[in-house]
C-alpha cells in the first residue's frame, strides 16, 4: 500500500467492481478500498436486459448463468384496483440470450462481483474507510484511508469515486445535487412464499399501484422462494405523521393494496422492515483533474425502471475506457477525464424522462401505447435498458410530451461530447 498505484477504486459495489476489473485487464495497477465487508445487505435487485453485455466483457456471464438467481424475462405494472396489464416480455423482441436477466439477492450479486474483480488482478482491501480525497491544488492525488486504525494517505494517477449513494466526492466538492420532482422515500422487506406467477412471467419484475395512486409496490421474486416487497411514494405521504413503526406502515399499505395484498396472504415475512429516501440526485459534474465520479456516486434515479444497476455498470464500462485512455495519453486534466460525460447524460436523460411520466398522475403509458402503437417497441427497448448511443427515441418523447410536461436536457459542467 506504500506504492503508488495508478487507480484507486473507492467501493467496491457494481460500479467500482466494474470500472477496476477492465482497468487491470488494461494492464494498469488498481487498488479498490471498500469500507464494509462482503456480504453485505443492499437493494436494487432487478436487472435490466442490457446489462448483459458489461457481464461479458468483465467475464460474470457463465458465473451468473451458473447461479440460482431467479431468471426475468418481463415486467408487469398492475392497477391500483389491482387489474393486471399484459406483461412486457423482452425476448418477444429478440429471442436471443440477451433478452434474459435476473433478479439478484444483492449481498450474494456484489460480492461475487468483487470476487471477480480479485480475479482480473484488482488490489481488493476490505474493512478500509477513505475519509476524504486528498488534493494539490485542484488536482486529486490520492485518499486519506483508515488502516489498521491509523489514518494513512495514499498516492495514485487517478481516484475513481464509486461510493454509491454515500456520494463521498461530490459531497467534499459541494457539487452533489437532489431532485425535487423525484423526491421519493421507500420502505421494504422480505417475505418467504408469496404468491408468484407460473411460466414467463414467474421471475417478472411487478410494478403496483397503490388504490389513491399516491404510491407504488415493487414486488422482486428472489431465489429460495424469498420474495422482495417494497413500497414507494412521497415522504409526506409514506412517512410524515404516521409514526417511527416503518414495518406498520408497510403492512397497512399492504392490506390496502389489492395487487400486493392477495400475493402475500399465505406468505411469512422473514426481515425487518428497511428505509431509505431522497434517493434520486447528479452531480453537476462527472469528473475533474485526476478524479471521476462512476455509477451512484455521480447520480441515481428512482428505483422505478431497475436502472441503478445497468447505469452502474455502463458508467463502470464508460469510466474505465476513458481512464485507460487518459493515463495512456498522460493527460489526467478534466476536460479529458470527463470526456464520456455527455454520452453518460444522454442515456440517463431516456431513463429520466421515463421516469417523470411514469409520475404524472395523468399519463399512463398503457393508454400511449394504444395511442401510439408504432411506440410499442421502443417502450420495450427502454424498459430492457438500451439507452446508451441511441439518438432514435426524440419522435416518441416528442408525442409524450402532449400528455404531460418532461424535464429538461441533463447538462454538465467541463464534459464534452466523446
Amino acid at each position: 500500500m506504500n506504492e503508488a498505484c495508478d487507480c484507486i477504486v473507492i467501493g467496491g459495489g457494481p460500479a467500482g467492481a466494474t470500472v477496476s476489473t477492465i482497468l487491470s485487464d488494461f494492464g494498469h495497477r488498481v487498488t479498490v478500498l471498500e469500507k464494509s465487508r462482503f456480504p453485505r445487505h443492499h437493494i436494487g435487485e432487478s436487472l435490466m436486459p442490457q446489462t448483459y453485455w458489461t457481464f461479458k466483457r468483465i467475464g460474470m456471464l457463465d458465473k451468473l448463468k451458473q447461479s440460482d438467481f431467479t431468471s426475468k424475462e418481463s415486467v408487469q405494472f398492475i392497477s391500483s384496483k389491482g387489474q393486471e396489464s399484459q406483461p412486457y416480455y423482452f425476448p418477444d423482441r429478440d429471442p436471443r440470450e440477451w433478452s434474459f436477466t435476473w433478479q439478484v439477492k444483492r449481498d450474494k450479486f456484489d460480492k461475487m462481483m468483487l470476487d471477480n474483480a480479485r480475479e482480473h488482478g484488482v488490489d481488493v482491501r476490505e474493512g478500509v474507510q477513505v475519509k476524504e480525497v486528498l488534493f494539490d491544488g485542484s488536482r486529486a492525488v490520492g485518499v486519506r484511508a483508515m488502516l489498521e486504525g491509523q489514518a494513512k494517505d495514499l498516492r495514485c494517477k487517478v481516484v475513481i469515486d464509486a461510493t454509491g449513494v454515500n456520494a463521498l466526492l461530490s459531497k467534499q466538492l459541494g457539487i452533489r445535487e437532489g431532485e425535487p420532482g423525484l423526491k421519493n422515500a421507500a420502505i421494504y422487506a422480505y417475505w418467504k412464499g408469496a404468491h408468484r406467477d407460473q411460466g414467463r412471467n414467474a421471475g417478472a419484475t411487478l410494478v403496483i399501484y397503490t388504490p389513491d395512486k399516491q404510491g407504488w409496490f415493487w414486488s422482486i421474486p428472489l431465489e429460495n422462494d424469498i420474495t422482495s416487497i417494497g413500497i414507494v411514494g412521497k415522504p409526506q405521504f409514506l412517512i410524515t405523521g404516521r409514526g417511527d413503526d416503518p414495518l406498520a406502515i408497510l403492512e397497512e399499505e399492504i392490506a390496502r393494496t389489492p395487487g400486493i395484498a392477495r400475493r402475500v396472504a399465505n406468505a411469512e415475512r422473514v426481515s425487518h422492515a428497511y428505509v431509505t429516501s431522497d434517493f434520486t440526485y447528479r452531480a453537476r459534474r462527472i469528473a475533474g483533474d485526476g478524479w471521476v465520479l462512476c455509477g451512484d456516486a455521480f447520480g441515481f434515479l428512482d428505483p422505478i425502471y431497475s436502472s441503478g444497476v445497468l447505469l452502474a455498470l455502463k458508467m463502470g464500462e464508460l469510466t474505465a475506457d476513458t481512464v485507460h485512455e487518459a493515463l495512456q495519453e498522460n493527460d489526467l486534466s478534466a476536460a479529458r477525464l470527463g470526456r464520456h460525460g455527455q454520452r453518460v447524460a444522454k442515456g440517463m436523460q431516456l431513463v429520466r424522462q421515463l421516469v417523470y411520466a411514469f409520475y404524472q398522475p395523468k399519463f399512463s403509458f398503457g393508454q400511449f401505447n394504444r395511442d401510439h402503437p408504432q411506440f410499442h417497441d421502443q417502450v420495450v427497448r427502454l424498459l430492457i435498458g438500451d439507452v446508451f448511443d441511441r439518438d432514435d427515441f426524440d419522435e416518441m418523447f416528442k408525442r409524450v410530451r402532449e400528455y404531460v410536461p418532461l424535464p429538461e436536457p441533463i447538462e454538465l459542467e467541463g464534459s464534452a461530447a466523446a
